[in-house]
């Protein structure tokens, strides 16, 4: 299993999970989750759900991958499988990323 804990502006929201069988969950935090403040990442992805499952990187997530030669010359650099998009988006979404979302691998 690999893991990324999931920040909105640099504060924990929630975990997303690759299982073993190469399927996904994200679970918001329960501080977040509880705290009516505070967004859903996405509108994809609501409060109101405790865990969201899928067989593929979901939508949100996916979006937060370089395409076209940036993803060509990250993969070649980090030595990543071009259709490995989990361990894509570990490398490149915990730095400095577009929006408010930030994925650090676990």
């Amino acid at each position: 299993m690999r893991s990324g804990q999931v920040f909105f502006k640099n504060e924990l929201a929630g975990i997303l999970n690759q299982l073993d069988n190469g399927s996904f969950i994200f679970q918001y935090d329960k501080h977040w989750l509880n705290d009516s403040s505070k967004p859903a990442i996405s509108l994809t992805l609501p409060k109101n759900k405790i865990e969201f499952q899928s067989s593929t990187l979901f939508p949100f997530f996916f979006n937060l991958i370089p395409e076209g030669v940036n993803k060509q010359l990250i993969c070649r650099k980090k030595r990543i499988d071009r259709d490995d998009y989990f361990g894509l988006m570990l490398e490149v979404a915990g730095g400095d990323t577009i929006g408010a979302v930030k994925v650090i691998k676990i």
